[in-house]
């Protein structure tokens, strides 16, 4: 009897929303399918470079790259090459223009079949004076759909942050509010990317409320917690794996299923984690879809978890360094000045007897001037007199609110 054909917890959980297209491809089918792969591999990239972070993780790689690409499509030189080696992005940036179009539409019609929803959306604010290239706008207009706002970054700071604010609200349902927190934008603004996801759907097969009772999870080896865990037997695919056990559970239509990972206990969840990677759940992903359904009872705990990252650090510490500093984005305005300050995302699931709804918003804040100094960290200053050299004063300080 495998671990799946038991009543177990769960203690891992991705979301993988159309991560792949079936095995069986059309030209175009294969196109989407490609750049799906370059996704997924991108998100298990910065899924490991986020693990260290403590509690439950919750992110939409999709938003993430998709809102990156639109400041790509202004990338010149080294960083537009830095940029496609972290994203997984194709050397020809037409390329990826087109597939994310196709992919876009291809969700679009998922959302008009009905069975779940499935929005996505794009903007773009800019300052009102400032040179941007009409090409630039035309492209992100004709392949992201994306909506343009001029404003004015300097003289109405506070007023652009609650009306991007607001829009990334009504886009997801309010499921994220307060992505732009104050002080991120500033009167040297001059371009705020942004993405904006929302996905709401039934379980093809759900739980029964009333069975759901009070249960152990496991969050460590010495520590037990006690959760709503929800109870349930259908048809499902599964397959074991060395060290793991997977479990497919659709949804509505079968466009899309969540896709459960579960150690163990051997292995743990910090073993699964090192060995993912975007072309291993590719191939794990491809021999469930080969498995019969079978009958599986199954339980899993009714959650909800909320994730926000800024990930300017992140992203140059994974190697693109150059959109924040020395950056080249002159396909934006036909010349340097722009740069990457802040890359800030945030995602919510809720998962319950019913289905799962999700929501996630990245944006991606651009200045002008030429690199940024970010000090916002523990540092070392000293004071000096600048013809001889003297040193004055030698300072440290770990912590600004400290007198």
């Amino acid at each position: 009897m495998s671990r799946l054909s038991r009543v177990v917890p769960i203690s891992l959980t991705l979301l993988l929303t159309s991560l792949l297209p079936p095995i069986a491809v059309s030209a175009q089918q294969g196109e989407l399918q490609a750049i799906a792969e370059s996704n997924a591999a991108f998100g298990f990239d910065l899924y490991r470079n986020l693990t260290g972070i403590e509690g439950n993780l919750f992110f939409s790689p999709y938003s993430i790259s998709t809102a990156l690409a639109m400041a790509w499509a202004g990338a010149r030189g080294r960083t537009a090459a830095e940029m496609a080696e972290v994203l997984h992005f194709p050397t020809e940036q037409s390329t990826l223009h087109h597939s994310l179009s196709g992919l876009q539409n291809h969700f679009d019609a998922i959302q008009r079949r009905g069975d779940i929803r499935l929005h996505l959306a794009n903007s773009l604010w800019y300052q009102e004076d400032h040179p941007f290239l009409e090409s630039f706008f035309d492209l992100v207009e004709t392949h992201y759909g994306a909506v343009l706002f001029p404003v004015n970054f300097a003289r109405q700071t506070e007023v652009v942050r609650r009306s991007i604010n607001a829009w990334v609200e009504r886009e997801t349902e309010e499921r994220i509010r307060e992505l732009i927190t104050p002080g991120l934008l500033d009167p040297a603004s001059a371009l705020v990317l942004c993405n904006a996801i929302y996905f709401k759907g039934d379980w093809a097969y759900g739980f029964d409320p009333s069975q759901t009772r009070a249960s152990p999870f496991h969050v460590t080896a010495g520590r037990v917690v006690t959760v709503p865990m929800m109870t349930g037997e259908a048809e499902f695919r599964s397959r074991t794996f060395e060290g793991f056990s997977a479990l497919e559970l659709p949804y509505e239509g079968n466009d899309l299923s969540m896709v459960i990972l579960l150690p163990d206990r051997d292995l743990g969840i910090s073993g699964l984690e090192e060995i993912l990677t975007g072309e291993r759940v590719t191939g794990w992903m491809r021999e469930i879809e080969r498995e019969e359904p079978s009958s599986i009872a199954i339980q899993i705990p009714r959650f909800s978890t909320t994730s926000r990252f800024e990930m300017a650090e992140i992203l140059m510490a994974m190697g693109m360094p150059a959109a924040f500093h020395n950056a080249d984005f002159s396909g934006m305005t036909g010349s340097r000045g722009l740069f990457i300050s802040e890359v800030v995302h945030q995602a919510f699931i809720e998962v319950n007897e019913e289905g799962s709804e999700a929501a996630a918003a990245t944006v991606v804040v651009m200045k002008r001037g030429g690199s940024m100094f970010l000090v916002n960290r523990p540092f070392l200053f000293l004071i000096r007199e600048n013809l001889t050299g003297t040193v004055l004063f030698i300072g440290r300080i770990l912590d600004p609110t400290q007198q």
